[in-house]
């Protein structure tokens, strides 16, 4: 007998997966992990992330034929509800990366492309949310402040507002001093702010008696630099000669105490106090010398020589014609005292060189 076979069953389908209901805990969960995932993302990235989205959709002026379908800068922008010039900032930033083997080319890339992208931290040197810096000022203002490690957006936005950084630097001493030495480094290669500088100084009465008081200070400073680094000094009548040991520790000691002083510290009355130290100890050193001190008195008295002769040669009667308007007593009597002083002195030299053997 014959059994009749029963049709098998199909086999169940598999039960769909639970579609969250928005509200529920798990809709929020995926809504929270994907946030938490763009965030990382920005994190880790910053601007890269959305430079690259421009960077694999965007072609200026659109494509052509064959070519990668992309749009252009306006019709991404219309899609993402922002400018164009938006657009083109992220788009000159990626190209300067690509330029600087950051980033691939644009060419590389496909619309939905993922590529590793560099640090957060790199982005602000090639982007800027400032029209200025593409100006050739705005260029040199961008890379002084890449050379200073700060963010171009800050030294363009200074730069566009002048009135602010017055204020700032009016207000606030760090920032008047951290002007100040901005300007010194500009200044060595700028004349024409070296020449603006100089006729302000010298226009203010205050500034220039400042500066005059700089200037002797610095080289109060310098004497005494001079003698603990070269072991020389120089005497009155100008003369060179090795300074004693004690001279010249005696300098050194000085000079350690004005490199230590604290910036902002008047070094004026401390350089004062170190040059008339030296100079007294110059004069002693020179007293103490006999050889020293007849040399001392020789140069003296050439140099007043020289000077008395260079005076005297100035003399001239070139107008002989008008001798005779231009003549006066007093100009004879004075000529005669001369005539007698130098008598004087060179009867007094015969005389002490007479007190010496020849030879």
């Amino acid at each position: 007998m014959t059994h009749a076979i029963a049709p098998s069953e199909p086999p169940a389908a598999p039960e769909p997966a639970p579609v969250p209901l928005p509200g529920s805990a798990s809709a929020l969960d995926d809504l929270v992990a994907r946030d938490a995932r763009e965030f990382g993302t920005y994190a880790r990235t910053g601007g890269w992330a959305f430079a690259l989205m421009v960077a694999r959709s965007v072609r200026p002026g659109g494509q052509s034929a064959q070519e990668t379908p992309k749009v252009s800068a306006k019709e991404f922008a219309e899609l993402a509800g922002c400018s164009p010039d938006r657009v083109l900032r992220y788009y000159k930033a990626w190209d300067r990366a690509a330029d600087d083997g950051l980033v691939p080319h644009f060419e590389a890339l496909r619309p939905g492309q993922e590529v590793d992208l560099p640090d957060a931290d790199v982005w602000l040197t090639y982007y800027t949310t400032r029209t200025s810096a593409a100006s050739e000022r705005g260029t040199a203002i961008v890379e002084a402040a890449a050379a200073e490690g700060i963010r171009p957006t800050k030294a363009l936005e200074v730069a566009e507002n002048p009135t602010a950084l017055r204020a700032a630097i009016l207000a606030d001493p760090s920032t008047a001093r951290a002007a100040q030495q901005a300007l010194l480094d500009r200044v060595r290669e700028d004349p024409e702010l070296q020449a603006a500088l100089a006729r302000d100084v010298v226009r203010t009465d205050d500034l220039k008696k400042a500066v005059a008081s700089e200037s002797r200070s610095a080289d109060r400073i310098g004497y005494v630099r001079q003698i603990a680094e070269s072991g020389q000094i120089r005497t009155p009548a100008g003369q060179t000669v090795e300074a004693p040991a004690e001279v010249r520790q005696e300098a050194e000691r000085h000079l350690s105490l004005l490199d230590e002083l604290d910036e902002g510290e008047d070094a004026a009355e401390w350089a004062s106090e170190a040059y008339d130290t030296m100079k007294g100890l110059v004069v002693e050193t020179v007293e103490a010398d006999p050889d020293l001190r007849v040399r001392e008195r020789r140069q003296k008295f050439y140099s007043s020589l020289q000077r008395a002769t260079r005076v005297f040669e100035e003399l001239t009667f070139d107008d002989a014609d008008d001798l005779e308007d231009f003549y006066e007593d007093d100009m004879l009597r004075r000529l005669e005292e001369l005539q007698q002083a130098i008598g004087s002195c060179l009867t007094a030299l015969r005389s002490g060189r007479g007190n010496h053997p020849a030879g």
